[in-house]
């Protein structure tokens, strides 16, 4: 196939079709869609050679990241069909070919209410200082979420917002707030990097799109420590893992500190997963921690297990397990008993929330 840009339209185009949140494209399969977290097969497709995955992802990079891929070995970028559609690019090598997954960013920057998200969650966007942090597995939408908290501050809050980002996805309208995106690689080297120019910039909140390394973490407890308000994503499970992967990823002499400037400057946890609904489509289960002196004296005294029990027994303050969260799905009957207990935290507990 000599036309590798229009088959590559043609395929990101039905992603979009068919509302996916990925295609794959991999030699020696057929273009894979993930639709509702299933991975759906286009056999009407041919199976992807070496020479086509190659065309394809060369199409996708374009001139200006061929050298840079070749150099590396893999990639993430972002990339607009015609101004139709974004998809966040990842493009990497499979036994000596070239492989992609792209994920489709809606359009719309969709609302807290509109995602299904508990209402409580809504208190972050209200805080002029902290640090915010959206955890989950990969594919669970943590940019989505951060994203919808962080255009609410846009549209009620006149503040000066600094989003690092790699790559940009979402892109902000701005409405009484002033945002600057900064993609890594484009307009800086680093997270960690971009977090300590923020000082500079006048910024009063910030988004890191995700924290991959403990430079990153320091800064980002800094500048919340300084008065900014930092948002940020994790690859954890929940918010008692989210404290310990924190702390675990500083050297141990410095350990100590950074529980006492996390015990000070954490506002809160969202922990979330997309969970598979009845009637078609996701829905979040979602876990909300709000940093209360209790969560605080914890983090200080190193118990993080305990904020499990705490959470559980502060809903009072709007605090909601990730259990509660899933009893509540499937007491609604939006989720089957089969996906609560398979999310669940405690699948043994989980029937006595019922």
């Amino acid at each position: 196939m000599a036309d590798y840009n229009q088959y590559l339209e043609e395929l990101l185009s039905l992603a979009a079709q068919q509302n996916a949140s990925d295609l794959h494209i991999s030699p020696g399969h057929y273009p894979v869609l993930r639709i509702d977290g299933r991975l759906i097969v286009l056999s009407e497709h041919k199976i992807l050679d070496k020479e086509t995955t190659a065309g394809l992802v060369f199409a996708l990079l374009g001139e200006e990241r061929k050298d840079r891929f070749l150099t590396e070995k893999e990639l993430d970028f972002s990339y607009d069909l015609a101004g139709k559609n974004r998809f966040r690019a990842a493009v990497y090598e499979s036994r000596g070919g070239l492989a992609a997954s792209l994920r489709l960013i809606p359009n719309e920057i969709r609302t807290v209410d509109e995602l299904n998200l508990p209402p409580i969650v809504k208190i972050f966007s209200k805080l002029s200082q902290g640090f915010v942090l959206v955890v989950g597995p990969t594919g669970h939408g943590k940019s989505t979420t951060l994203v919808a908290l962080l255009d609410l501050i846009n549209r009620e809050r006149a503040e000066k917002i600094v989003t690092i980002e790699d790559p940009v996805e979402y892109v902000f309208t701005p409405d009484k707030s002033i945002i600057d995106q900064r993609e890594i690689s484009q307009d800086t080297l680093s997270f960690h990097k971009a977090l300590r120019s923020v000082f500079r910039q006048n910024a009063n909140v910030v988004m890191i799109g995700e924290m991959r390394d403990y430079e990153t973490m320091s800064a980002a407890v800094t500048a919340a420590e300084t008065g900014h308000l930092v948002l940020a994503s994790l690859h954890t499970n929940s918010a008692a893992r989210t404290v310990e992967r924190i702390i675990d990823s500083f050297p141990p002499n410095q350990q100590g500190q950074i529980r006492s400037q996390l015990a000070n400057t954490l506002s809160g946890v969202i922990s979330q997963r997309l969970i598979p609904r009845i009637r078609g489509g996701l829905i979040p289960a979602v876990e909300v921690m709000i940093a209360t002196p209790a969560i605080r004296t914890l983090i200080r005294d190193n118990r993080p297990r305990q904020m499990d029990l705490v959470i559980e027994t502060s809903q009072d303050v709007g605090m909601v397990s990730l259990d509660r969260s899933l009893a509540d799905l499937f007491r609604r009957k939006e989720i089957s008993w089969e996906r609560a207990e398979f999310y669940a935290a405690n699948p043994a507990g989980l029937k006595e929330l019922v």
